[in-house]
């Protein structure tokens, strides 16, 4: 079982270059962050973590990019991925190049975790409607894998074009989201494999997921539990579904605050 964790990376947190260095110190395999462009002040959408105030690391997320690039030019091994890109609030061709570019940079290490997004306000701010958010995603990253892919790519709403660099080996896409038919239709047309938030239900899950994939001719998708509080007892559950990876959660603060509860998890590596 592998591994990883996740942290809001903020202006106001743990520097994410300390962070991955860190993690690879105590031998975690990967380190993931979210994104949020803006949040509009109106928060006409409710939190959805429960009652109470949105957290502040959601207004001082930083851009997810920029952070990983720090992380691996601060680390050798650790795998570093977003978790989750908001594909459909990003120009897909500026996207595929800034992530191939972070990839050949960070010799092959790159792991994108992509999702639809919760704030209506924020995504709408983008141009695109809340309840298209899953085709503009979708239509997005089908383009950024042909860019990623193809010497002359073709995708919607473009002219046939070149773009360099590629990434140095096939670019792992995990999608992010509650269990349903349509995420598990997303999954097995264009991704390796889902990354539910915090684990809960995955058993129950994994029959609409198995056939899901079986409808599109394609093997099982992977799990990655993400955002999980890890115990022992929950890894080898995790184990026994099959499970080679997860990701712990960590809280968006200072070094005092996140060294504690990372050594905590190394005790379970």
């Amino acid at each position: 079982m592998r591994l990883g964790v996740t942290m809001f990376t903020t202006d106001l947190a743990m520097p994410v270059q300390e962070l991955a260095r860190a993690a690879e110190e105590r031998g975690f395999d990967s380190l993931y962050v979210p994104e949020h462009t803006h949040i509009p002040v109106s928060r006409r959408t409710p939190y959805p973590g429960g009652a109470g105030e949105l957290p502040d690391e959601y207004r001082r997320t930083l851009d997810p990019l920029v952070a990983l690039s720090f992380a691996a030019a601060a680390t050798s091994r650790l795998r570093v991925g977003t978790g989750i890109l908001l594909a459909a609030q990003r120009d897909p061709i500026v996207t595929a190049k800034a992530i191939a570019t972070l990839d050949r940079l960070s010799g092959g290490r790159v792991v994108v975790g992509v999702g639809f997004g919760w704030n209506v306000e924020e995504i709408e701010n983008h141009g695109v409607p809340y309840g298209r958010r899953r085709e503009v995603a979708r239509r997005n990253v089908l383009a950024m894998q042909a860019l990623w892919r193809d010497e002359v790519a073709s995708i919607d709403g473009c002219e046939p074009c070149w773009s360099w660099p590629k990434p140095l080996a096939g670019l792992p896409v995990y999608v992010g989201g509650a269990a349903g038919p349509k995420l598990f239709a997303h999954v097995a047309e264009y991704a390796e494999g889902w990354m539910p938030i915090g684990g809960h239900g995955i058993k129950a899950a994994l029959p609409a997921l198995r056939e899901a994939c079986d409808k599109a001719g394609r093997p099982m998708a992977k799990v990655i539990p993400f955002g999980t509080r890890p115990t022992q007892e929950k890894l080898e559950y995790f184990a026994g579904l099959g499970v080679e990876e997860a990701v712990a959660t960590l809280p968006s603060g200072p070094a005092e605050v996140v060294l504690p509860l990372l050594d905590k998890y190394a005790t379970l590596l």
